[in-house]
């Protein structure tokens, strides 16, 4: 047991050792975090602006079109669980995050807790991605003038198919449905990627599982009750990832330890 104890101890300590080389290198760093993700969304976001890729996935997965019916309208697991309900979870950690941030400032707290202290900079960095994500996307919807898919005439309403990037007919009333304002808030959880780099690979990984996988129950969702197309919610993902990626170089630009308490953290 003590064996098995130190090899995993030793792992860890590789792991973390390599990520530090990786973040003390900014050219290494951003070609794996920045410029390799970039290149894969934007050959996908290609792909799907430029054929008909988005209603064949709907028409094949999401509508059926003997019931002229969307397969997740008005049903109580996408509309009260995975949309009121995810969104109400999303809340409440963002609160959560942010009162335990808060009582990091509270002498008696911070005394009774001191991991609160130590522990300042991660969750101010966890309140920023899931408060900020949401916001730049809710905010993009209003400006982008695309519609949702249950307003095509395609699935029974009577709005054209336009792609994201075609010009828009003046005469369409105005539209607000992307990118998927409600991933976004699943996938603003791909932050806690950027904590778990600190201490191991694995913890990374899993940080990684579950923005990818909240963020994408969340898309399932919303494109099962005609709200959004995939592309939309791809677009989410991406944004939320280059944000989270930001907020991270921000806040460790000195390369230090996300684990580790800062200098002036015990002030």
């Amino acid at each position: 047991f003590c064996t098995f104890s130190a090899m995993g101890r030793l792992r860890a300590e590789a792991s973390v050792a390599q990520n530090r080389r990786m973040s003390a290198n900014p050219n290494r760093f951003m070609l794996w975090h920045a410029w390799i993700p970039f290149a894969a969304f934007a050959a996908l976001a290609i792909l799907l602006s430029t054929t008909d890729l988005d209603l064949r996935i709907a028409d094949h997965f999401f509508y059926d079109f003997e019931a002229a019916r969307w397969v997740g309208k008005d049903t109580w697991w996408a509309r009260n669980v995975l949309h009121t309900g995810g969104r109400n979870v999303m809340r409440a950690a963002g609160i959560f995050g942010l009162l335990a941030l808060g009582a990091s400032y509270v002498a008696p707290l911070a005394r009774r807790w001191p991991a609160l202290v130590r522990q300042r900079r991660p969750l101010g960095f966890f309140v920023a991605c899931v408060a900020i994500v949401p916001l730049i996307v809710g905010s993009l919807k209003q400006v982008t003038n695309v519609d949702c898919p249950w307003d095509l005439a395609h699935y029974g309403g009577e709005r054209p198919f336009v792609h994201i990037f075609e010009d828009r007919p003046d005469d369409l009333p105005r539209a607000a449905c992307f990118p998927g304002a409600h991933s976004s808030s699943g996938f603003a959880l791909l932050g806690l990627y950027f904590l778990g780099l600190a201490r191991s690979r694995r913890h990374a990984l899993t940080g990684l599982a579950i923005g990818i996988g909240v963020g994408s129950l969340f898309s399932f969702a919303q494109q099962a009750r005609g709200a959004h197309f995939l592309s939309h919610d791809l677009w989410s993902a991406f944004i939320a990832w280059g944000i989270c990626l930001a907020l991270y170089r921000y806040a460790w630009r000195e390369n230090v330890n996300p684990a580790a308490p800062s200098p002036d953290s015990s002030r």
